[in-house]
């Protein structure tokens, strides 16, 4: 949650905009429709769409070195593609999410999270050119729903200028890769662009190595009812693919090249969320600048985004939001649960009191599917909204809203300073090293299983003496 962000009064649609903002997965594959005659050529006119989706992602990343190798890569593979004469130009956004995509334009975008996942230059030549194949393709310009979708540039924009139900809507297409494509494109995007994977030089087994970790990250994307983006195909299927044309545009696989290359560049890139915005630790949120903390229920998965705290039950049942809300002086809590929540708040259900010393009013609100329970807490000048949701007929709705609301507390300044952040060091495997040992230098949740999704390892390998691994430190 950005220190910006509590500037802005966010406001919930009730139900259908919360779970809006809750559902969404991490991938690649992506474009932003813009006007069919958009200018090929990054330039000038098209500087203020790109600040204000950098803007929406966090910020831009600064990574030199990696940002050499990402230009040196985008180039060889502009000139394997049909176009070799068109321009394009990387970003890295300063997000966790893994997540890639690009502007009709020729901007394209990767975050630093999805570079953490790579191992190798071809493994994320195989993202860069995925979606180089977006635009060359005109994938944009095909799609029967482009007018509708021509608007999310200004509705970017109007998530940046405070327009919070439009913020709300944006990040939830943000997280879901933004603009999705037919399944049809994305498997044509999919094949075009490891055969230009292969043509400009990579290792074309760089694409399913890369869309097998991406599998890993989605938390068992083809188990049902997970894969929430219809219009994408499985992960399964696009390994699949991706391995039938990996072996027809070259021999059979080999050590990944380039990944002595990529780890130097990778050395030293943030890991997760920036402690400017907050940090989230397994279920607790700790923001140092702000001054807040709060812990969710068991079972909750919680994400930091620009506007908002996330969380949510595995089943999806259970739902929370948490947020920053400029409000007027002298607004009392009261009228800032009526001005800020759009469904009706049942009569009678506005109470005060007080939670860890900060004064609270929490409410209760019925929707037709969800039932919800709202809280504003104050503390110093500012606002903050901790909503509870559950589907209707789920229960435990009052005991999960009331132990949450309990650990909202105010952040000391000697806790804020022990937060550090946190980043990616490349270290030598030594005999005796094996991954448990090395995680087991990682100060993060589930140390063992984030060392072997960011090494693409599986729990029963070896690791090889020798070998560079990467290591999350403070």
């Amino acid at each position: 949650m950005s220190e910006t962000r509590q500037r802005s009064t966010i406001r919930i649609v009730g139900s259908a905009m919360l779970a809006a903002l809750l559902s969404g997965c991490a991938g690649f594959g992506g474009d932003v429709s813009l006007p069919a005659n958009a200018p090929r050529v990054v330039g000038q006119e098209r500087d203020r769409d790109h600040e204000r989706l950098v803007a929406a992602f966090g910020g831009e990343g600064r990574a030199p070195q990696l940002q050499r190798l990402l230009n040196d890569v985008t180039n060889r593979l502009v000139m394997a593609t049909d176009r070799p004469d068109e321009a394009y130009q990387v970003t890295i956004l300063n997000s966790p999410v893994v997540n890639a995509f690009a502007l009709p334009n020729g901007r394209l975008y990767v975050t630093r999270g999805l570079l953490a996942l790579a191992n190798d230059s071809s493994e994320v030549a195989a993202v860069l050119s995925h979606e180089i194949a977006h635009v060359t393709l005109r994938h944009a310009s095909q799609r029967s729903e482009l007018q509708a979708r021509s608007a999310l540039i200004k509705r970017v924009a109007e998530n940046v200028l405070n327009d919070a139900e439009e913020a709300a809507v944006v990040q939830s297409q943000a997280r879901s890769s933004l603009a999705s494509f037919s399944r049809a494109q994305e498997l044509e995007a999919d094949q075009v662009g490891v055969r230009v994977l292969a043509r400009a030089g990579f290792d074309p087994y760089g694409a399913p190595r890369f869309l097998t970790a991406l599998g890993r990250v989605s938390t068992g994307s083809d188990s049902p009812g997970a894969d929430r983006i219809a219009s994408h195909p499985s992960t399964r299927e696009r390994i699949s693919r991706a391995l039938q044309a990996a072996r027809q545009a070259s021999a059979p696989e080999s050590d990944a090249p380039g990944r002595l290359e990529y780890l130097t560049a990778l050395s030293g890139l943030s890991y997760g969320d920036d402690p400017a915005d907050g940090v989230v630790k397994g279920r607790r949120f700790i923001h140092a600048r702000l001054g807040v903390a709060f812990e969710a229920p068991e079972g909750f998965t919680l994400e930091n985004t620009s506007q908002a705290v996330l969380g949510a039950s595995a089943d999806g049942e259970r739902r929370l939001l948490f947020d920053a809300a400029d409000t007027p002086n002298g607004q009392s809590l009261e009228d800032v649960l009526r001005s800020t929540w759009t469904d009706t708040i049942e009569p009678g259900s506005l109470v005060p009191t007080t939670i860890n010393g900060l004064p609270v009013v929490t409410a209760l609100s019925n929707g037709k599917e969800w039932t919800f329970r709202l809280s504003a807490i104050r503390i110093g000048n500012t606002t903050y909204r901790l909503i509870m949701a559950v589907r209707s007929g789920a229960g435990d709705l009052e005991n999960i809203f009331q132990r949450t609301l309990q650990s909202v507390r105010q952040v000391q300044p000697e806790e804020a300073r022990q937060i550090r952040p946190l980043k990616l060091q490349i270290v030598t495997a030594r005999p005796g090293d094996t991954a448990q040992s090395l995680a087991e230098r990682m100060p993060v949740d589930r140390a063992l299983d984030r060392f072997l999704l960011l090494n693409g390892l599986e729990r029963s390998g070896p690791l090889r003496v020798g070998e560079r691994y990467k290591v999350v430190v403070e």
